[in-house]
């Protein structure tokens, strides 16, 4: 058996593709298999963006020699210091083989079984968020000579990166953070390069924890858009498989080389009985229909009160969440006459983050909390057209204390209205 750490806080620390990526729109895809056939053999035929294909573990392996090859910095979910984290992978023996997830409010660990699944497990505490949000980066870097500043110009020196298992609701979070960084109003150029270069390939969800709801986010346990590569794991009388659907020219150009047979119908009825026993195994759900409206109804509901008194004011759940950003920017001297700028990541949750001249705006834990929970669920519709919450339960696991998200939404929704709270107070201003 593996066990993690009852609660604690993970969070991680260009090679030119342009002839790669003009090289292949299509692959020859050999002894294939008619997805409306479930019997003989199809001739040879090309295999395309959106065609659903086998792909045995080798092919697997395969896919990942051939990322590095092209010139990828390729990553995946390892096994490290009793948590299921983004690691490098030079090939399938360094995915979780065999390793299953135990989730609950403050609770996390690692079980081993004897089975040979990869992927047959949730989600870890860190997701792919620091991959292209980075913890500290650095904004910019002067030199002064005498009276002159010159200024030195940032490079990421960094390969493109290719996930290969990503979750569903991991790539729906770097879709918010898209509509965050990229779309907004500031575009973070380095942010939108490194996901532009980004090969994601996903591996849809058989085994919710007993903390996620991405069902009720819409963002899992299958996924439908934002991947290359999309594949679910099969281990059955059938053998051990993925079925894999292509989403892109740059997929099918890392499929170069493979000889995958297309998907049976009893591929396709296995994959979603398998995405729809994930639906039931759920326990947890939340109704997203007028929730924001109803957060923001209720600013002074006594819940707030309620919950902040179990609340730690840690920022644990801003630093697991794949959709938190806010940060920090501060700039640093030396002796050697240089000037640095660096953002790093903050949270809601710290007295500082609200600071401004004359003392903090949230200067409470319940000022805070509700900051983040209506921002999360109902004032991020107004910023960015989307939720702030894919589901993904972290923030519930990863909590000391076990305080639930879907508990807390749930109980003003269901108060909506029928409790008399006192209108806002500039003066209390919790």
């Amino acid at each position: 058996m593996v066990e993690g750490p009852r609660s604690n806080m993970f969070y991680a620390s260009t090679a030119n593709l342009l002839h790669w990526r003009q090289r292949c729109t299509s692959v020859v895809m050999i002894d294939s298999f008619d997805a409306n056939d479930a019997g003989g053999r199809a001739a040879a035929e090309t295999l395309s963006v959106g065609t659903v294909v086998v792909l045995s573990v080798d092919d697997l392996a395969f896919l990942i020699a051939k990322l590095s090859e092209i010139g990828y910095e390729v990553k995946g979910p390892v096994v490290r210091s009793g948590a299921i984290v983004p690691g490098a992978l030079r090939g399938v023996a360094d995915l979780p083989k065999g390793v299953h997830d135990e989730q609950a409010p403050g609770a996390y660990r690692l079980v081993r079984g004897e089975d040979n699944r990869l992927f047959d497990w949730a989600v870890g505490p860190s997701g792919w968020k620091p991959e292209f949000f980075l913890p500290h980066d650095e904004v910019w870097r002067a030199r002064v000579d005498g009276g002159n500043v010159q200024l030195v110009e940032i490079r990421d020196a960094r390969r493109p990166l290719a996930v290969v298992g990503a979750r569903p609701c991991e790539a729906a979070a770097l879709e918010v953070l898209d509509r965050v960084f990229v779309e907004g109003a500031h575009r973070d150029t380095r942010y939108a390069e490194r996901r532009q270069n980004a090969f994601v390939a996903v591996v849809e969800c058989s085994s919710p924890a007993a903390t996620c709801f991405c069902d009720s986010m819409s963002t899992g346990p299958n996924i439908e858009r934002g991947f290359d590569l999309a594949l679910t794991e099969l281990d059955d009388d059938d053998g051990h498989r993925f079925v894999a659907r292509v989403g892109s020219a740059r997929a099918l150009a890392a499929l170069e080389g493979v000889a995958p047979a297309r998907a049976t119908k009893h591929d396709l009825s296995a994959r979603d009985a398998l995405l729809e026993g994930a639906r039931l195994w759920m326990v947890r759900h939340l109704d997203v229909s007028g929730l924001a409206g109803a957060l923001a109804r209720n600013l002074e509901h006594p819940r707030w009160a309620e919950v902040a008194e179990r609340c730690l004011s840690c920022g644990n759940c801003t630093l697991v969440c794949p959709t938190c950003f806010c940060s920090d920017v501060r700039d640093a001297t030396d002796l050697d006459d240089e000037v640095v700028r660096q953002r790093t990541w903050s949270s809601c949750f710290s007295v500082d983050h609200s600071y401004l001249h004359g003392g903090a705006v949230r200067p409470t834990t319940q000022s805070r909390y509700r900051q983040w929970m209506t921002h999360k669920l109902s004032s991020w519709w107004d910023q960015f057209d989307t939720t702030g919450c894919v589901g993904c339960g972290r923030c519930i696991a990863w909590c000391p204390v076990g305080i639930d998200i879907t508990e807390e939404a749930s109980a003003i929704v269901r108060s909506d209205g029928a409790i008399a709270v006192s209108p806002p107070s500039v003066r209390s201003r919790s």
